[in-house]
């Protein structure tokens, strides 16, 4: 044997050695390989029915949001309506503002003219009484002088 063959030889060797020592390493994380596949495989088993879950729940709150939407476009056109009747009931109002306005200036004017009118009244008689009385004690002054001078003499 020469030399160039036992060179060959323990070149082999070592690099049997070296397949060995690493053969372990490379099972143990064949192991772990094998072992993460599981784990996805079994992930995407879960998974795939929770997609299913969240797609249906998308479907309903996307029903639930038009419903919602269409019941807003009907409270929008109830209160358009209420607005609309709002401002009527403005205008009543102050229709019935104007119109108690007229009233109340067409009813206080004869009134004011009749209270008026009967303070005038008493106020005349008050005055006429008291210008009777007035009279009555000129007369009974005269009198009294009259009678005092008829006295006198």
């Amino acid at each position: 044997m020469e030399l160039g063959e036992v060179a060959a030889l323990v070149a082999a060797i070592a690099f049997a050695m070296l397949v060995l020592i690493l053969t372990l390493p490379i099972l143990r994380l064949r192991h772990t390989v094998d072992a993460t596949t599981r784990m996805i495989n079994d992930l995407n088993e879960r998974s795939a029915p929770l997609l299913g879950n969240v797609n249906t729940t998308v479907e309903n709150v996307n029903v639930a949001l038009t419903q919602v939407q269409t019941s807003l476009d009907g409270v929008n056109i109830q209160l358009a309506k209420v607005d609309n009747m709002t401002s009527h009931a403005q205008n009543i109002t102050a229709n019935v503002a104007n119109l108690a306005t007229v009233v109340s200036a067409a009813a206080a004017n004869p009134l004011v003219k009749v209270a008026a009118f009967g303070y005038g009244v008493r106020r005349a008689a008050a005055a006429r009484r008291h210008a009777e009385t007035e009279r009555e004690v000129r007369d009974t002054i005269k009198q009294q002088r009259r009678a005092a001078k008829r006295g006198d003499r």
